[in-house]
């Protein structure tokens, strides 16, 4: 095996874990385990509106369906990144482990990394459609 066709299968597997992060912190969390009343309830008591959790929700199930699926993975790692963003916002006050009460901020901002990184890896070779590749910016 090629060093090309084990970063092609690295891209793969980061597309994919990525996938399943937000399809279980969206359609487990938010959907089986609070319910989405609950987590709009939720999200009004750290001073969102609750609507907001139902677009959270449905951008973490079809995003994270498009990553597993490898379409268009690129640009939808980038597009959720908001989402990562604000998950910091709420954890920050709650210390830097994830495990503290009420969760640290460490793994969301370890999910930002690793979104950053699918942004600028690509969809990789087994993506079913994939991105426009970034310009070219080394001279």
């Amino acid at each position: 095996m090629s060093q090309n066709d084990l970063t092609e299968f690295t891209i793969f597997v980061l597309r994919v874990a990525l996938g399943v992060m937000y399809l279980a912190h969206g359609v487990v969390l938010k959907f089986y385990i609070f319910g989405l009343a609950g987590t709009a309830d939720f999200f009004e008591t750290i001073g969102f509106p609750g609507w907001i959790a139902y677009a959270v929700f449905t951008a973490e199930l079809i995003g994270g369906s498009m990553l597993v699926l490898g379409i268009q993975a690129r640009w939808v790692a980038l597009a959720l990144l908001p989402i990562l963003f604000g998950a910091v916002w709420v954890h920050a006050g709650n210390g830097w482990v994830f495990s503290y009460p009420n969760g640290g901020w460490e793994y969301p901002v370890y999910l930002i990394l690793l979104s950053f990184a699918q942004f600028t890896l690509g969809d990789g070779r087994f993506a079913l459609s994939r991105s426009r590749a970034l310009p070219n910016m080394v001279s």
